[in-house]
């Protein structure tokens, strides 16, 4: 039964088909995975991992319940900082010329493989912190 409008759900509804709200999960005895589960939504690890697309990171810091989350924050806030480190250093290299042309796909590759070293270790539950823009996320959180 619905805990808001008292109408009859399914065993695997996720939502009351009459008013919408979201059904409550029943409790599980056993051990967790430790990842920190969201109800009818993505896991904290998976959101944190996507966080790193950027766009999303923009999405979950706007969207309920993600943008409540602290570990979904800090990637999201460490996803945006790591974009906009991106962003300057591209700029600063493109006014440099030759040695900045050629330093610039070196620059992205570095940037592509933080990125993906920080969605990996968010997907394993990890808060790894990217030197000099984590500290910035973290005050953030």
């Amino acid at each position: 039964f619905c805990e808001s409008c008292g109408k009859e759900m399914g065993d695997a509804a996720l939502f009351c088909p009459s008013c919408g709200k979201p059904a409550t999960l029943p409790a599980t005895g056993g051990a967790g995975t430790g990842a920190r589960a969201q109800s009818a939504g993505l896991q904290s690890n998976l959101a944190g991992a996507l966080a790193y697309l950027w766009i999303t990171a923009i999405i979950f810091l706007l969207v309920e319940p993600y943008n409540r989350d602290k570990f979904v924050r800090f990637h999201s806030f460490q996803a945006l900082f790591l974009g906009l480190a991106s962003i300057a250093g591209h700029i600063v290299l493109s006014v440099i010329p030759i040695i900045g042309w050629t330093l610039m796909p070196l620059w992205s590759l570095l940037v592509l493989v933080v990125a993906l070293i920080a969605a990996v270790k968010a997907y394993q539950n990890q808060t790894w912190s990217i030197p000099v823009i984590g500290p910035f996320a973290e005050k953030q959180v």
